[in-house]
């Protein structure tokens, strides 16, 4: 099972749906959330029922996806552990929020209740080294920011990229690449590179993501040129998504790289058609989310830092098939260095 100092609260994923009006749009589940504000993966949960405890990928990555996950640690750091600001580690905890939503980053396990993945693994060196004992809540994609803001939550741990808005409220620390890999079924021909080669496409996304940003774009793109939008579609849960996609429902789904890869590895009909970073036409990182000012995103960047230099942060990345999104430094992130490349 996982770390015996890890406790697992779950938190409530209730939240009203908002209607948003979009150049072309298929509504197909519940949509929610804040485009500016929320993570960068699509937001639905992971598909329950029974599950294999482990996968054999085509990548030669055998996925753990048990609720015994055996975690890889790291030692305490006692000068670290002096840096974290007395209000988040007085009771000893660190409060990470995630969204268990997209596999290998984020997810249930086989137990359907145990949130696991490459995000929970990285988030357990950072607790580690601060010595803090890992506290993990579930939520969903638009609650993350307000109970962030609320303190409820003192880091978010969930495929979030950086950006101009979020900046405005949140303070970051990076520890991955952060990509969008399109996918399609094995048999089409499709290679996306850019908004041509979406055009009058039905392509599902989440809501509130980076992705949904840059589908945005490029539709809009293509209104200019008078060419036909891409139909974006949503559905309420990843399950669904892929249900869609597999049956020919959609054309396309655009989601985090390393998801499709797992997908595109674990699978005999899907394949990725095209790949494009977060942050388009610019670039971004994944990263810890913290709140704004509060002294938490800069200690959490020198723990990431001496997991890289300890090897145990590229051991977590092999273990889940993402050593090719490495990062060989993290860098705290504010409004005051966002976009000056320090």
């Amino acid at each position: 099972m996982a770390s015996t100092n890890t406790r697992l609260r779950v938190a409530s994923m209730t939240g009203k749906a908002r209607a948003r009006s979009l150049p072309v749009v298929v509504l197909l589940g519940t949509l929610s959330g804040t485009l500016a504000l929320s993570g960068c993966a699509d937001p639905g949960a992971a598909a329950s029922g029974d599950k294999p405890a482990t996968t054999a990928a085509r990548n030669g990555v055998v996925y753990n996806t048990s609720p015994d996950q055996q975690r890889i640690r790291a030692e305490k750091d006692a000068a670290l552990a002096a840096k974290v600001p007395e209000l988040i580690g007085k009771d000893g905890k660190l409060t990470v929020a995630t969204t268990a939503g997209s596999i290998p980053l984020s997810f249930h396990a086989t137990d359907d209740k145990t949130p696991i993945g490459s995000e929970l693994d990285i988030a357990q060196l950072v607790a580690d080294k601060l010595g803090l004992e890992l506290d993990i809540q579930v939520t969903s994609w638009e609650n993350w920011p307000l109970k962030t803001q609320s303190g409820d939550f003192e880091a978010v741990f969930s495929n979030v990229g950086i950006n101009a808005a979020r900046v405005k409220l949140f303070d970051f620390a990076s520890y991955r690449a952060a990509y969008m890999g399109f996918e399609a079924k094995k048999s089409s021909s499709y290679d996306i590179k850019g908004a041509d080669d979406i055009s009058g496409l039905k392509v599902s996304v989440g809501s509130g993501t980076n992705q949904e940003k840059i589908l945005l774009a490029w539709n809009k793109e293509l209104e200019g040129k008078g060419k036909a939008p891409a139909v974006l579609q949503y559905y309420s849960s990843d399950a669904d998504t892929i249900l869609a996609l597999s049956s020919g429902r959609t054309d396309l789904n655009i989601a985090p790289y390393p998801s499709t890869a797992y997908r595109e590895n674990t699978r005999d009909d899907l394949k990725i058609v095209g790949k494009v970073n977060a942050g388009w036409p610019s670039e971004t990182l994944v990263a810890a989310t913290s709140l704004k000012g509060n002294g938490l995103a800069p200690v959490i960047t020198e723990a990431l830092n001496s997991a890289i230099k300890d090897g145990s942060y590229g051991k977590v990345l092999e273990r889940w098939g993402l050593s090719e999104e490495a990062l060989p430094e993290s860098k705290t992130v504010t409004e005051a260095n966002f976009g000056t490349g320090k």
